[in-house]
């Protein structure tokens, strides 16, 4: 089939048997429930814009396993350049949605265990490597959403997978047939998981040997027997059931995350990806994060775009945008967003061709990018914050706004430049507050934080491939120290 039109997309995910449970109750139609309504719409966004031919060079790409157009979101990287437009593309949706557009874990995913298949199979002679071109292929014609999903809730954290008083902390396969395998265990914070029509499971940490029973990974449909959603709460998320737009901040689109739980789930032999070869859980964690922590580059950097937008015309909205330390401030948040941006095209650039023939990004600046986003959103935030000031916090609700009796005092009282009507100036106010501590502050800050890892995981690979000794005999050359 062609490229799906977002309808196509929204009416795709209403056929699914989802199991979402949220606030203790089954959501029984999770497409037309006005929480989660705004983060499918982000989805729909990667389908809307490809269907646009000014993105196209973005948004998709010619696959060579098909020999068709498929979204950007189910390529294999096949370039430097494609690892660039992931990046811009990632920026692009970040613009037009300012919340997290979903999509991004399963691309990531899908590369990661391309070349990680291929390179079990290369020893094993396993057939991991076709089982996933299957699924590539499938999912390619079929112009899936795809999630990913790698963190485990891990129990007690001194402990490895296997040595776990509860077993189930860590996914893991509970019984072997002969045409597959049953497994068990739950997998948090999974961001889009309910928007998806299908998962990629992969471990969430290197394994030993003990560990072989939860070094699996495989795919299964989002709607698989045995799968089900708990919806994650996020800060003021019921105003979206008042009937009151302005107060959401983003009326239209959202993220969602989900504590999702495998309860004896079948998967068959041909879905399955990574079954007990515990050496590559490892590799498998380290090239996902890698390509995880690139999309950070562009996505951040996106609703960065929007917040910065949004604190311009808050001094606008205030008759202050011409006070030198607002312009200061505003450059700074510039500053520091482009800077964001770079990494992540920096690291696509220096990206190189794996055995398997797709491309990996540098996964040192991988790393320095990520490192980078779990500090500079928090501080575009603060910026934002202080020029939007306090009324961002403090401000009444719409329906007072629209009140007959007292609404026109929240209109005379709470009036900026006088050119300007208080409801706009309420509505850019609350757009920041959703970005800065409402529902999308989810995916720009705390996931800026922990989203890939957290801040200590990339330190960690910073170490390790920042070549310190090399660094170290260019110091004693230059300065003709011999030993």
């Amino acid at each position: 089939m062609a490229l799906m039109t977002g309808e196509q997309y929204v009416e795709s995910m209403r056929k699914l048997n989802l199991q979402v449970y949220m606030f203790g109750k089954k959501v029984e139609c999770p497409v037309d429930d006005p929480i989660l309504r705004p983060s499918l719409n982000s989805v729909k966004m990667t389908y809307d814009l490809a269907e646009l031919p000014e993105y196209q060079e973005l948004m998709t790409a010619v696959s060579p396993y098909t020999g068709k157009r498929v979204n950007r979101f189910t390529h294999i990287h096949q370039s430097t350049q494609d690892l660039m437009n992931k990046v811009k593309m990632q920026r692009l949706l970040g613009q037009k949605t300012a919340a997290c557009f979903q999509r991004c874990v399963g691309m990531d995913a899908f590369n990661a265990t391309f070349s990680t298949t291929f390179d079990i199979d290369k020893k094993y002679g396993t057939s991991y490597h076709k089982n996933f071109m299957n699924f590539l292929k499938y999912v390619q014609e079929n112009d899936l959403t795809v999630d990913g999903a790698m963190t485990d809730p891990k129990g007690d954290r001194g402990l490895a997978p296997h040595a776990q008083t509860d077993p189930d902390m860590f996914l893991h396969v509970v019984e072997r047939r002969p045409d597959g395998i049953v497994v068990r265990g739950a997998k948090a914070h999974q961001t889009g998981f309910i928007n998806s029509h299908e998962v990629i499971v992969m471990p969430t940490i290197s394994m030993g040997e003990d560990d072989k029973d939860y070094a699996v990974a495989f795919s299964c449909p989002t709607d698989a027997e045995g799968i089900f959603m708990i919806v994650g709460r996020q800060s003021c998320d019921t105003r979206k059931t008042e009937g009151a737009p302005m107060d959401t901040g983003n009326p239209t689109f959202g993220g969602t995350e989900a504590l999702v739980i495998f309860d004896n789930v079948f998967i068959p032999n041909d879905h399955i990806f990574l079954n007990g070869e515990y050496e590559y859980a490892g590799v498998l964690v380290e090239r996902f994060a890698g390509y995880h922590r690139q999309s950070y580059g562009g996505c951040k950097v996106g609703v960065g775009d929007v917040l910065i937008g949004a604190a311009a015309v808050a001094a606008d909205y205030n008759g202050c945008p011409k006070a030198s330390h607002i312009k200061d401030k505003i450059i700074e948040m510039q500053h520091l967003n482009e800077t964001l941006f770079a990494c992540g095209i920096a690291c696509s650039a220096l990206g190189t061709q794996t055995e398997a023939g797709n491309y990996l990004i540098d996964l040192l600046l991988a790393n320095v990018c990520k490192q980078n986003v779990t500090r500079f959103p928090y501080e575009i935030v603060r910026l934002a914050e202080d020029i939007a000031g306090g009324l961002m916090v403090t401000a009444p609700s719409e329906k007072d706004l629209k009140d007959p009796q007292i609404g026109p005092y929240v209109d005379k009282y709470l009036r900026g430049v006088n050119t300007v009507s208080t409801e706009n100036r309420l509505k850019i106010l609350r757009l920041i507050e959703n970005l800065s501590l409402g529902t999308a502050a989810v995916g720009y800050r705390t996931e800026s934080m922990h989203g890939a890892g957290s801040p200590q995981a990339q330190r960690i690979m910073i170490s390790r491939q920042g070549n310190l000794r090399m660094k170290k005999e260019l110091a004693k050359a230059i300065a003709h120290i011999e030993e």
